[in-house]
C-alpha cells in the first residue's frame, strides 16, 4: 500500500505529538489500519521508517494488542463479551447464535465483507452485562434478538445507534482513525456513564 502526501503528512503530525518519537507506534498503527482496513506489511515497514526503528519492534505492538487486526475485518466488526460475567447473563448463547445466524465462525467475515465477529474478553462494563461491541462501540444489556438486529442492520448499512457513546455507528476505518487521535467531532455525543456505572459515586457522596 502506498502513502499519499497527505497521509505521510498526518502521521507526521502524529510523531510530533509525542516527546519521543517512537511513543507514536501505537496510534500510527491505528491510522494505518484506518486507511487499509488492517495492519499491512506495508504499513509496519513505513512506520519503522517514519520512526528510525526495527520493524520487528512495530510488528511486536501489532501482535500483542488484539485491537490491532493482521488481516482484513468487516465494515463493521462485532466482539462478544464471552467473560465470566456476560457469559453467564447470555454471552455465550449470543456469540452462538451470531455464528449461526451469520454463518460464520470467530474471527470470520461475512461474505458480504459487513459484518466480522470475534469473541472478547472483558470491557469494564460488566454492569450492563450481557455487552456486545461494534468498531469498539458499546451495546448494552443484549439479547440474542437485539444481537441479530444489530448485525442485521449493519449489512444493510444501518446499525442502531450504540446505547452509550456517539448517536452513530461510524465504520471500523472510521473507528480506527479516532484512535489514532484524529477527531471526528464525536467525542461529546450521547451517554458517556449510565445510571449503573454512577450507582457507587452517588452512593459515597450520600455516606451510604
Amino acid at each position: 500500500m502506498a502513502f499519499t502526501t497527505e497521509e505521510l503528512s498526518t502521521m507526521d503530525s502524529i510523531i510530533k505529538r509525542y516527546p519521543r518519537s517512537r511513543s507514536a507506534i501505537m496510534p500510527l498503527l491505528h491510522f494505518v489500519q484506518s486507511r487499509a482496513g488492517y495492519v499491512t506489511n506495508e504499513g509496519i515497514e513505513k512506520i519503522a521508517e517514519l520512526l528510525s526503528i526495527e520493524t520487528a519492534e512495530v510488528s511486536a505492538v501489532a501482535t500483542f494488542y488484539t485491537q490491532y487486526k493482521r488481516k482484513p475485518v468487516g465494515e463493521y466488526h462485532v466482539g462478544v463479551c464471552t467473560n465470566t460475567l456476560c457469559a453467564v447473563m447470555g454471552g455465550d448463547a449470543i456469540f452462538a447464535s451470531l455464528k449461526e445466524h451469520l454463518g460464520i465462525e470467530n474471527d470470520g467475515v461475512t461474505a458480504d465483507g459487513k459484518v466480522s465477529l470475534e469473541h472478547i474478553e472483558c470491557n469494564a462494563a460488566c454492569d450492563y452485562a450481557p455487552v456486545v461491541m461494534a468498531n469498539w462501540e458499546f451495546y448494552d444489556n443484549q439479547t440474542v434478538e437485539s444481537a441479530k438486529s444489530l448485525v442485521d442492520g449493519a449489512r444493510a448499512g444501518n446499525p442502531p445507534a450504540p446505547t452509550r457513546g456517539p448517536n452513530k455507528l461510524v465504520t471500523w476505518k472510521e473507528a480506527s482513525a479516532v484512535l489514532a487521535g484524529l477527531n471526528d467531532g464525536r467525542a461529546h455525543e450521547g451517554v458517556q456513564a449510565g445510571e449503573p456505572s454512577l450507582l457507587g459515586l452517588k452512593l459515597s457522596k450520600e455516606g451510604k
